[in-house]
Parts: structure tokens; C-alpha cells; sequence
């Protein structure tokens, strides 16, 4: 069974937010760009992903399929947003693409310890971006089959 693609874009600069939704349509054909939440800062990204606050009503059982996640973000950084969310067993499992206009060491190697998937440079590779959107929802897809397969083999 496909599930539709959700993903939640942390994005506080309405230019990058336009280029990213401009290179997910134009790579993705349509098939992610029309399932995209935009979010404006940390705070909100965690009230998206824990169901609370403005966001209580969605649902902790319906978690994004992917986060696009800038690091430099208003009320909580993005680098925390990663921490808390691969800290929870309900969140840990959603691939993180952090893109960051920050080139510091110790920003790549904080969020690669703390479970990014990938991490783009600001400005934007195209090719690059895609590139990990495509490795992201790939690792998506394979734990959506094994967790259908083992639901299967639980059944019979």
C-alpha cells in the first residue's frame, strides 16, 4: 500500500522556502510538492511532530514521511529540532535532510552524531538536494515494506 509523501519543510526564509518547493516540483514531477507542510521555526516543527500546542488535533500517529530541516531557526535551532526528534522511539525513525547556509565543521559533525540523513549547503545544489530527497524517501519506502512485510508474516 503507498502512502502519500508528507514532508515537513522547517524553513524560516521565504526565498529558500520558494527554491526548495521549486526543486522538489521540478524533480518530483508533483508527486511532493502538493504534500508539503511548511513550518516557520522550531518551536512549530515540534508541535507538528509531537501533536501539540497548534497541531494537537493531527494525530502523533501520522508523522511526516521526511523533515527538510534549516539550522539557523527562530525560538528553537534546527540542531535541537534534530536532537529532540531522533530522541523520541515515535520520530527517531524519519529521515532528516538538514540544509543549512552554515559550512562549520562542528555544525556537519553535530548533526551527523545526532542522526541526519544528509546535510546540504545553502545555496542549494540542485542536482546535490535531489539528489538526498530521492536517498531520504528511498529509506522511507524500504522501512514502510518492512514494516508491512512483518505485519504480514505477524498475520498468517
Amino acid at each position: 500500500m503507498n502512502h502519500p509523501v508528507e514532508i515537513l519543510l522547517v524553513e524560516d526564509n521565504p526565498s529558500d522556502e520558494e527554491l526548495t518547493l521549486h526543486v522538489l516540483s521540478r524533480h518530483f514531477a508533483g508527486r511532493i510538492a502538493d504534500r508539503v507542510k511548511i513550518v516557520r521555526d522550531g518551536a512549530e516543527a515540534l508541535e507538528f511532530l509531537f501533536s501539540t500546542g497548534a497541531y494537537a488535533g493531527r494525530g502523533p500517529h501520522q508523522p511526516p514521511k521526511m523533515l527538510l530541516l534549516d539550522l539557523k531557526l527562530p525560538k528553537i535551532d534546527g540542531l535541537e529540532v534534530l536532537r529532540r526528534a531522533k530522541a523520541d522511539p515515535r520520530t527517531r525513525a524519519i529521515p532528516i535532510v538538514v540544509f543549512s547556509s552554515s559550512y562549520e565543521k562542528r555544525d556537519l559533525r553535530q548533526a551527523r552524531e545526532l542522526g541526519a540523513h544528509s546535510y546540504v549547503v545553502k545555496p542549494v545544489d540542485f542536482g546535490q538536494f535531489a539528489e538526498a530527497v530521492r536517498e531520504a524517501l528511498a529509506a522511507t519506502n524500504a522501512m514502510d515494506h518492512t514494516i508491512a512485510n512483518a505485519a504480514t508474516n505477524e498475520a498468517t
